[in-house]
């Protein structure tokens, strides 16, 4: 059985895929009363789930009528993908935001399920067990390299 999260998460990406403007203003109150929650687990989705590396702005505005605005950003063109790639990895890249890259173009289907986890498998820290910053270093190398090899078929 899944938990409350992921039940939230997949119900956030299904409403963000059914809007015709790529973005969903909640209430994180309404949200948590409909998910018999706490506000705070709602928090915890979207800081955790709905990240920039994943491929989501969110923005918020507190207080009386308040909301939650989460935007998915998509990558259109080959072009674009790319670039993207090349924007977020730079010389050095960490751990969390290279498995947040490597999420988003899974889940733009650029890249399949295995190659998603072939990537994380080569760059992870467990692997890469040089001492920071070189280790983020090789892993934008390699990183770069395996993704613009997938992408350029």
């Amino acid at each position: 059985m899944r938990n409350v999260s992921e039940i939230i998460e997949q119900y956030l990406k299904h409403v963000l895929q059914q809007s015709p403007e790529g973005a969903i203003e909640i209430q994180r109150n309404d949200l948590a009363d409909q998910f018999q929650c706490v506000p705070s687990q709602i928090n915890y989705v979207i800081s955790t789930r709905f990240t920039l590396e994943k491929g989501y702005v969110v923005e918020s505005k507190r207080g009386g009528g308040g909301y939650i605005r989460i935007q998915k950003i998509e990558l259109k063109s080959h072009g674009s993908i790319l670039d993207h790639i090349f924007r977020t990895i730079h010389t050095h890249i960490d751990q969390v935001t290279s498995e947040g890259l490597i999420y988003q173009l899974q889940e733009g289907h650029y890249i399949s399920a295995r190659e998603a986890n072939l990537i994380k498998a080569a760059i992870s820290r467990d692997v890469l067990t040089f001492k920071l910053p070189l280790r983020d270093e090789i892993r934008a190398k390699i990183l770069k390299a395996m993704l613009i090899s997938l992408l350029s078929r």
